[in-house]
């Protein structure tokens, strides 16, 4: 079982713990269904307690609209990057300590899904709270629920120009010249859903996004009439009327009616193939197998996109423990994975440079589409020069002999090549840097 165990650490996880192969060893499956609960997906250090949330966030940014106002707010930005820089620091600080490594990474996978990036202002005081509200409470819950928290959280709203969005037949759109925003519609039906193929049309993304007209982060001028929270419904700016999405009538609901049509969305047969593909491919392979594919899509839609079913699913497909090692690590996987083992100084050092130097700090994903999931984004030869030079700064610090690293963090999946590769190195600096480079430790 030691092999499974490795591939339960290695593949499901974030890279092994010392010591965390044996722990599994004994029903690897078993340990990876224990981590499928709500609690395990949440930050669990005590920074992450004292982070701010959504309100904190929002009470900022409403001071910063009176400071600009009244020239200046380069406090708030300074702030701003302070509080940026404190959630990436507690997202790696639980990445690295986590005993619950298969939740963590069921985490991110939603996280990023769901993207909201910190490229502006309001954003980067919004997407720590957005993580930790409105993603992580509900990776083991239903899908739906999943979507509309995402939806309709002020990160979101504002990332996507939401507060940009007026209904075309409102009073104030038609005296002031406003419209429609459709990026949130269009990142819903595209990334969060159906998928590219998933059958929508520019009518549904026009509809949708006359749905969601009022729902406004709470910095808005818009949520005036109602301060104080993170999100408000501004009704006066919603497009009123009964709408179609995908073939399918909505009534008049106000505040209701976005809700529904993501209610809609989340049980439509696209989504569950969308969704278990990016799953598939995350976890198997960049080209997952069909039969993969199929078994979780069945799963999605039999119990009406039960994430924690779903994951259990994930669990027993044969194809999920098939060798060799299918997926390259992403820089943030690579740097993760070996903080588990050698410590978090060692593996990051300053953290923020590392990240840079890697083009993949967290929060800060390019787009909307998230950070690139295949190898080919990450293995240009630019890429691999960053990665030997960042294996080399590792290896500078690590007081952990080679050997010993690749045993408690591949187990079986180093194989006897590798140690004997190590032994030829002219240095422990340069065996570990040629273990972190390694093809078994590049891989999951």
């Amino acid at each position: 079982m030691l092999m499974e165990a490795a591939l339960a650490s290695v593949r499901f996880g974030l890279g092994a713990q010392p010591g965390e192969m044996a722990r599994a060893a004994a029903d690897p499956q078993a340990w990876l269904r224990a981590q499928i609960n709500p609690t395990a997906a949440h930050l669990g250090t005590r920074a992450a307690q004292a982070l701010p949330t959504s309100n904190d966030a929002i009470t900022a940014l409403v001071k910063r609209r009176k400071d600009m106002k009244a020239g200046g707010d380069e406090a708030l930005r300074r702030a701003a990057r302070r509080s940026l820089v404190q959630e990436i620091s507690a997202r790696n600080q639980h990445a690295q300590r986590t005993q619950t490594p298969f939740a963590e990474r069921w985490a991110q996978f939603w996280a990023n899904h769901f993207t909201v990036a910190a490229t502006r202002i309001e954003t980067v005081y919004l997407a720590g709270p957005f993580e930790r509200e409105a993603i992580r409470p509900h990776v083991f819950g239903r899908f739906e629920t999943l979507l509309k928290a995402a939806t309709l959280h002020a990160g979101m709203l504002s990332y996507l120009d939401n507060h940009r969005s007026f209904g075309p037949s409102t009073r104030v759109a038609q005296r002031r010249g406003l419209g429609l925003n459709e990026n949130l519609a269009r990142e819903v039906l595209e990334l969060h859903t159906l998928g590219v193929d998933g059958g929508y049309t520019q009518t549904d993304v026009e509809s949708l996004a006359k749905a969601l007209t009022g729902y406004v982060p709470g910095f808005s001028p818009a949520a005036r009439r109602d301060p104080g929270k993170p999100v408000v419904f501004a009704e006066f700016v919603h497009e009123p009327g009964a709408k179609t999405l995908m073939r399918q009538r909505f009534r008049a609901d106000g505040q209701g009616q976005a809700p529904a049509m993501l209610d809609f969305l989340s049980q439509h047969p696209s989504t569950a193939n969308h969704i278990s593909r990016k799953l598939a491919r995350h976890f198997i392979a960049d080209m997952p197998p069909r039969s993969a594919v199929d078994a979780l899509t069945h799963t999605f839609k039999r119990t009406r996109g039960d994430l924690s079913a779903i994951a259990r699913q994930l669990i027993e497909l044969e194809e999920a423990w098939a060798l060799p090692l299918g997926k390259v690590k992403t820089p943030q996987e690579l740097m993760i994975s070996a903080a588990r083992i050698l410590g978090l100084s060692s593996a990051f050092g300053r953290a923020r440079k590392s990240y840079a130097g890697f083009a993949q700090t967290p929060l800060l994903a390019p787009s909307p589409v998230g950070w690139a999931d295949t190898a080919d984004v990450w293995l240009s030869p630019d890429a691999m020069m960053k990665r030997v030079e960042w294996a080399n700064q590792v290896a500078r610090r690590s007081r952990m002999p080679a050997n010993v690293f690749l045993t408690e963090a591949l187990g079986p999946l180093a194989s006897a090549a590798d140690h004997s590769t190590l032994r030829r190195a002219e240095s422990p600096a340069q065996a570990m840097t040629l273990a972190l480079m390694s093809p078994a430790f590049q891989r999951r």
